[in-house]
């Protein structure tokens, strides 16, 4: 039987009704921890103020090869400015409410980082240089005058130079984290990786959370029975936070362990039997990723809960035979004594006038999201963030 390769020819914009008739799209992204199913959940459950839509890369035949999808919004390029900055825009805004937002085609994930769907390199390249090339007229043609590529990791940056090409601008997001957790246990990890003086200020904290009501760890796959408990949890969090991401609805933590089971994990801390905290953890392979967390603050402080949840996660993830721990962004400096190192991830940003798109490149290194963190720069693959590529 002879295999005649057919090159991919075009882009078309396609639904979620169309994906349902799209056999490509059930295998979409499945080596990834947020697969096809993960598309389809944060569709339904976050922000429906946003048009989803998805690219498909198509074949001279007609058949979809592969499928980017992209989400259209109202974005605020301020969004991790620093203060002076904020500050300045905000008075402008007054006489100008839109002043520094633009209607938004973001390539990519709302609750994470893009991807290609792609087997392998050269497919990649292929596909992104064919996208790269309609995505401009594509985004005109949606009404939005920005388009951008949302945190792609540093891993795809041979494949996108071609955006580089077409006018992109490359630029740092908030990074993620990884490091290496081939031990016996969190012991042998803390001391093997850790320094003497971080082994001794955790010790001293988990003999603190010792004292009084015993804190045990439990894992579920899916919240829904205690999502009233773990929610405002999850609120303490986000709302204490300086820079935000997507805000997570009750919906979206319930959907995620009924429809993608396989993939997630909760870990639910309970102190005589209420919750006083909880994690969302997906799973990639042998990597173990938490995502988010949710505190009862009136305790965690006290109770030193998000190192006691740091060191029961890991413990498990161990026990489990996973290999790598890769967390969300924010909240380096724990992580930082943690001994990870960066994951970085990248944004690519064009205006769809060329005129704009000039002035924007000579603004954007000040709307750098990085550019404000005092502990990034402490890493020692910082300058990864920046890197060639």
């Amino acid at each position: 039987m002879n295999f005649c390769y057919v090159p991919p020819e075009r882009v078309t914009i396609r639904t979620r009704a169309d994906l349902a008739r799209c056999r490509h799209w059930a295998s979409a992204f499945a080596g990834e921890r947020k697969d096809h199913r993960y598309y389809e959940l944060v569709e339904d459950t976050l922000h429906p103020e946003f048009e989803y839509r998805y690219f498909a890369i198509e074949d001279g035949a007609g058949t979809i090869r592969a499928i980017q999808p992209f989400f259209i919004l109202d974005q605020d390029l301020c969004v991790g400015a620093g203060a002076r900055l904020g500050k300045a825009v905000e008075r402008v805004r007054l006489l100008w409410p839109r002043f520094m937002r633009l209607r938004t085609l973001m390539v990519g994930c709302v609750a994470g980082e893009g991807h290609l769907d792609a087997a392998d390199e050269p497919s990649g390249r292929s596909y992104a240089g064919l996208l790269a090339e309609a995505i401009v007229q594509a985004a005109r043609d949606l009404g939005a005058r920005l388009v951008v590529l949302k945190e792609f990791p540093a891993k795809y940056r041979a494949s996108l130079r071609c955006f580089l090409a077409q006018g992109f601008t490359r630029l740092p997001s908030m990074p993620m984290t990884r490091v290496g957790i081939e031990y016996a246990s969190f012991e042998d990890y803390m001391n093997r990786a850790l320094n003497s003086a971080t082994r001794t200020k955790l010790r001293r904290k988990f003999r603190a959370t010792r004292n009084g009501p015993a804190v045990e760890m439990s894992v579920v796959a899916d919240v829904s029975p205690v999502i009233d408990e773990i929610y405002p949890l999850y609120l303490n969090v986000y709302e204490r936070s300086k820079l935000r991401f997507e805000k997570l609805t009750k919906e979206y933590l319930c959907a995620l362990g009924q429809r993608m089971p396989d993939k997630t994990r909760f870990f639910l801390w309970r102190r005589e039997g209420r919750i006083v905290a909880f994690a969302v953890c997906l799973l990639q392979g042998r990597s173990f990723c938490p995502e988010y967390i949710g505190l009862d603050y009136a305790l965690a402080l006290d109770l030193h809960l998000y190192h006691c949840a740091y060191r029961d996660m890991v413990s498990w993830a161990i026990a489990q035979g996973y290999n790598e721990l890769r967390s969300s962004g924010l909240n380096y400096d724990p992580k930082l004594h943690f001994r990870h190192v960066l994951d970085p991830l990248d944004l690519y940003v064009r205006h769809t006038s060329r005129a704009a798109n000039a002035a924007l490149r000579l603004l954007l290194p000040w709307l750098d999201p990085t550019r404000n963190d005092a502990v990034l720069p402490k890493f020692p693959n910082f300058h990864e963030l920046r890197g060639a590529g």
